[in-house]
């Protein structure tokens, strides 16, 4: 799928050339023919990072740089890199580099450097990734949500289910759903099938879930780990081999049944909407 890991490079090199400037992830995505929402899962999981943190590291980077060769104002440097005071530009100064920016035009200073990301994408195969391709009608869900940032999802997220697993809500806790919402936030559920027989429990409200193609993984092992696996085998080996289908939809859902005895045995899965070309 060589066009789309062109897409994607062709994003950060838009990052690249429009860093002293307001990104905005919708324009980012764009590049990359890719939603907001689908554009920031796969990147955390091709690069390890966020996208707001690439960005931060590469702004930090060049910021250091230009402390260390140039006798222009903090003040200045602060406000060409998007901060808007000297103090907030120290303190993430000193997160990424370990020391305030005037000790960094000292002769001798350790700074760090972070460099632009180039994907290269090798399929070497050989890594087994059970999947299926079916189509479901729509279904409506009944469950709690949540707000979330994409910054700080991954972090949040679970939090958000050990605070329901403390109380259950009156759920089993079958699904997590993202919903997408504005690209830079999203509501995520955790949620049961609606049985129109039963009443919704106090808290939860109902959520229909479109009908049309999905590609199901099978995870199989100790969560949450059996499932970042997979996901990461997802954006990083089968989206770039994918023919014939397009990622569709603002949404994905993961699939939990109950833990088996033994957590190497349990079972889940990642369901990710498609649409043929």
């Amino acid at each position: 799928m060589k066009g789309w890991i062109e897409g994607f490079q062709a994003s950060i090199d838009f990052i690249e050339q429009d860093l002293l400037n307001e990104l905005d992830i919708e324009e980012i995505a764009k590049k990359a023919a890719l939603s907001p929402f689908y554009y920031q899962r796969i990147f955390g999981a091709l690069c390890g990072m966020t996208v707001g943190e690439y960005i931060r590291a590469r702004r930090m980077t060049l910021a250091a740089q230009e402390l260390a060769c140039s006798e222009h104002k903090v003040i200045d440097i602060a406000m060409k890199y998007g901060y808007d005071s000297p103090d907030s530009f120290t303190k993430a100064f000193q997160r990424f580099h370990g020391i305030s920016p005037s000790l960094a035009r000292e002769a001798g200073a350790n700074l760090r450097s972070f460099a632009p990301l180039h994907i290269k994408i090798t399929l070497e195969g050989g890594n087994m990734l059970d999947y299926k391709i079916v189509e479901k009608a729509p279904f409506t869900v009944v469950g709690i949500k949540k707000r979330f940032s994409a910054e700080t999802s991954y972090k949040e997220v679970p939090r958000f289910w050990n605070d329901w697993m403390a109380d259950m809500k009156g759920l089993k806790g079958m699904f997590g759903i993202c919903t997408d919402m504005d690209g830079k936030t999203f509501d995520y559920w955790i949620a049961d099938l609606y049985l129109p027989w039963e009443d919704i429990p106090s808290g939860c409200e109902a959520y229909q879930i479109p009908g049309g193609l999905w590609a199901l993984f099978k995870c199989k092992g100790a969560m949450p780990e059996a499932m970042q696996k997979v996901n990461t085998q997802i954006w990083s080996e089968w989206l770039p081999s994918l023919q014939g289908y397009a990622l569709a939809g603002n949404y994905s859902l993961e699939f939990y049944l109950p833990p088996a005895e033994d957590p190497a045995d349990t079972e889940s899965y990642i369901c990710i909407p498609l649409k043929k070309l």
